[in-house]
């Protein structure tokens, strides 16, 4: 905490020359026609009408009729017009007329746009920064490619060509920048409709993958934006540990022939999970190192380098020292998870010399320990996976289809669409946007009926409602008392194109046909239908612990992944933090009377900026699945080269539906079956309440479509026998299991079903999912490792 040290003189002077300097907002999207232009004007009108004085010069509408409007009503400054080499128009920023016009806000398009030979100037960017300089604030765009950082990543996936670009460190200068997302098919509709026209230079970029590929590395590009800004704020806030909102992996290797082995596993788990990965190893300084051992040193830090991995040599003192360096290098850097290799010691020697993982889980919470399969010793095979052959598609493409896979294509082909508005949080835009497509479409000439609406109040949603009509809501009596519900019989009689229902996650009045909307959708989707819902991000149900531990609140209304993996289109609303605040200060989200309590609470800006990084990184995972989904090669994550079967174990305790959730997002990344075991002794019946606790997480499993069954165990201390006896069944290469919560007396009598477990699978890839802390440790009792890292702070 720094906030009561006295600043330098060049800290005063800059945060003093800060205040004549104008602001800097940056629309990206991932190409042309994406909206960026949109956005920005129509930011513009809102300002104007706010009563700011705004210009706009050397902007391009394409003349697309949407675009056109939002210009209109805004003042226009002269841009100086020029023929480039290639024939083309172009349009610099005329720096004189702005200058002695002195708005306070200008909007201007093609922030990496070259200008003329003899301009002031010769690019766009250092004309903005000049603006800036004099104190006028600049609003513009760019396209994702257009950034020197994501040129060379943007050609090598997709093959284009990029003439111009702005330095990669161009988006810090930025006070704000917000991602404007579209999906490829919406993109792609407006190229057959004729509102958007690829010229003859970026005719590439409108291919589906090609488009695909830029929208993910747009969001990973903001992801990791919003990551720095959240780790700054976590910094001034004091705040240590983990936040939630992404996966940093901390690999423990050792100068052992083993040890590039775990620096690759790492890497694909980081690179799977889309974390940053990290190197560290143990060194006796006392000793000098053998001939071997600095061989294998140079062979892991070339590694490291290669893969970009920080690599750093802690001090070796003994064992028992190894979980507190690890524990607080860990939460200094905000790891999430430790990589190391199988214990070898037998029981005894664990009694004797201590547990490195059991230690660690021991000495703080929310940093999981994976680890990594001892598979040469057991099987004498590598631990590195070899490359899964693909059945040829010449000979796929002529095998007879079963009946049931028949049937799910008929099903499919009469399915409406499905079309989902998703946000980091309340107030973001989705109903907007929501209303404005349907309007949009009605104007196309499709019926679009309104089957819900929330508009919270909220008058600049409920002017958009525009010429939609309305469904009248179903009257359902609950207790005495008249609530109203979607009318999902009415839809469906009425028939239409297209339907809008709002909150998908919504839980219906007790008494409903169907107990939640995302099942009323399912049922019109059934009926031929089209949906366009929104939903928040914090309701998708594998995320719930992730936003508990962000925000301190278990959501209840959740929505099950696969809802979300069955549309047709997921599109994020993107806004930044202080922009949504600032809606919420002028009663434009809540009512006046609740401002301060959401401000204070679900609105703090650590919790917002975290949210919106978490929507980023899995809109993010769900383009790559689609293109995984494609099977195109240009999966940014990379392809995972083994068949994975995961097994989770779990008990009844409140832990187990984290573990459920863990054993899913692993699952559907890794693109594997997984199980779920619950292991009973057979004299130890369970009480009713607990039958009825195995029934809600045999249907959560369900709901997440993995396999649950209770299996039987002679004895307590048989459990993990009975476990891995059933896993091995199931040809598991990966075991999901839950930190003891028993103490070291306890563990000695009835002995860890944990440690057993450990034990046992030496064969096979091990998680253990710590306990989930959903306070922060300045909220609650530090540990001493904490307390020395906070100390250190």
């Amino acid at each position: 905490m720094e906030s009561f040290q006295r600043k330098t003189p060049e800290e005063i002077l800059k945060s003093i020359s800060k205040l004549h300097q104008g602001r800097l907002k940056v629309y990206i999207g991932a190409v042309t026609g994406s909206g960026k232009t949109y956005h920005m004007l129509r930011e513009g009108r809102a300002l104007k009408e706010q009563g700011i004085d705004v210009v706009i010069c050397a902007v391009s509408t394409m003349q697309r009729p949407d675009t056109v409007e939002q210009a209109g009503g805004l003042e226009r400054v002269p841009s100086i017009h020029w023929l480039g080499s290639d024939k083309e128009e172009k349009k610099d920023l005329n720096l004189p007329a702005l200058l002695e016009r002195n708005p306070e806000v200008v909007l201007v398009d093609g922030l990496a746009h070259r200008n003329r030979k003899d301009a002031l100037h010769r690019t766009r960017l250092e004309d903005i920064r000049f603006l800036l300089g004099r104190g006028i604030s600049v609003i513009t765009t760019v396209n994702v490619y257009e950034l020197e950082g994501v040129k060379d990543a943007a050609q090598k996936l997709t093959g284009i060509e990029v003439e111009h670009t702005v330095p990669a460190d161009t988006l810090e200068l930025a006070d704000e920048v917000v991602l404007i997302d579209v999906t490829p098919e919406t993109l792609l509709s407006r190229v057959t409709e004729g509102s958007l026209k690829p010229s003859r230079n970026n005719g590439e970029l409108f291919r589906r993958g090609n488009l695909a590929v830029l929208r993910e590395l747009s969001l990973r590009l903001m992801a990791e934006g919003v990551n720095d800004s959240l780790e700054k704020h976590r910094e001034e806030a004091g705040l240590i540990g983990p936040s939630g909102a992404s996966e940093r992996i901390l690999v423990s290797a050792q100068y052992h022939w083993n040890g590039s082995i775990y620096v690759r596993r790492g890497q694909q788990i980081a690179k799977r999970l889309n974390g940053d990965l990290l190197v560290v190893t143990f060194v006796n300084r006392r000793r000098q190192l053998t001939k071997e051992e600095a061989a294998f040193r140079r062979s892991i830090r070339k590694l490291a380098d290669k893969v970009g991995a920080p690599f750093e040599e802690l001090p070796f003192r003994s064992r028992r020292t190894v979980p507190d360096a690890l524990v607080r290098y860990s939460l200094e850097n905000n790891v999430t998870r430790i990589v190391l290799g199988h214990s070898k010691q037998t029981r005894w020697q664990e009694l004797w010399q201590g547990s490195i993982v059991h230690d660690i889980l021991k000495k703080t919470r929310n940093i999981d320990i994976f680890v990594i399969a001892d598979r040469a010793e057991h099987e004498g095979e590598r631990i590195l996976p070899a490359k899964l052959t693909k059945p040829q598609k010449q000979a796929e493409a002529f095998r007879r289809l079963s009946r049931a896979q028949v049937e799910s294509r008929m099903e499919r082909i009469r399915r409406g669409r499905f079309k989902v508005y998703i946000g980091a949080a309340p107030g973001v835009g989705k109903t907007y946007t929501m209303l404005r497509e349907g309007n949009d479409l009605i104007q196309k000439g499709i019926h679009v009926l309104a089957g819900l609406l929330e508009t919270h109040g909220r008058k600049e949603t409920a002017e958009q409602i525009g010429g939609l009509e309305l469904i009248p809501r179903q009257q359902v009596n609950y207790r005495g008392t008249r609530l109203e519900e979607m009318d999902t019989a009415e839809i469906i009689r009425r028939n239409p194109e297209v339907v809008l229902v709002d909150e998908l996650a919504h839980t219906n009045v007790p008494g409903s046909v169907n107990k939640k909307r995302y099942e009323d959708v399912l049922d019109i989707l059934a009926a031929g239908i089209s949906v366009i819902s929104t939903m928040n991000v914090q309701h998708l149900e594998s995320l719930n612990d992730a936003v508990e531990q962000i925000t301190g609140v278990r959501v209840r209304e959740t929505v099950p992944d696969h809802i979300l993996r069955l549309a047709d289109e997921v599109q994020l609303i993107d806004v930044a933090p202080k922009s949504l605040q600032q809606r919420m200060k002028e009663g434009k989200i809540y009512a006046m009377e609740k401002v301060d309590q959401a401000l204070s609470h679900f609105f703090k800006t650590g919790n917002l900026i975290a949210l919106r990084e978490l929507a980023l990184r899995e809109i993010a995972d769900d383009v790559d699945e689609r293109l995984e989904a494609w099977e195109r090669q240009s999966s940014l994550r990379g392809s995972w080269r083994r068949r994975e079967v995961i097994f989770v174990c779990i008990d009844i305790g409140a832990n187990a539906e984290r573990l459920l959730r863990r054993g899913f997002r692993i699952a559907y990344r890794l693109k594997a079956a997984w199980y779920v075991a619950y292991a009973q002794p057979e004299a130890a019946a369970l009480p009713p309440e607990g039958e009825s606790r195995l029934e809600e997480l045999k249907k959560l499993t369900e709901r997440l479509g993995g396999v649950f069954e209770v299996i039987q165990a002679a004895k307590r201390r048989h459990i993990p026998e009975a476990l891995m006896d059933k896993a091995n069944g199931y040809k598991a290469t990966q075991i999901i299991i839950g930190q003891s919560r028993l103490s070291f007396w306890q563990e000695l009598l009835k002995g860890s079903i944990v440690k057993g477990l450990l034990r046992a699978s030496r064969h096979l890839d091990v998680l253990v999912v710590a306990d989930f802390d959903p306070f922060p440790a300045t909220a609650r009792e530090p540990s001493s490792t904490e307390r020395s890292v906070n100390n250190r702070s």
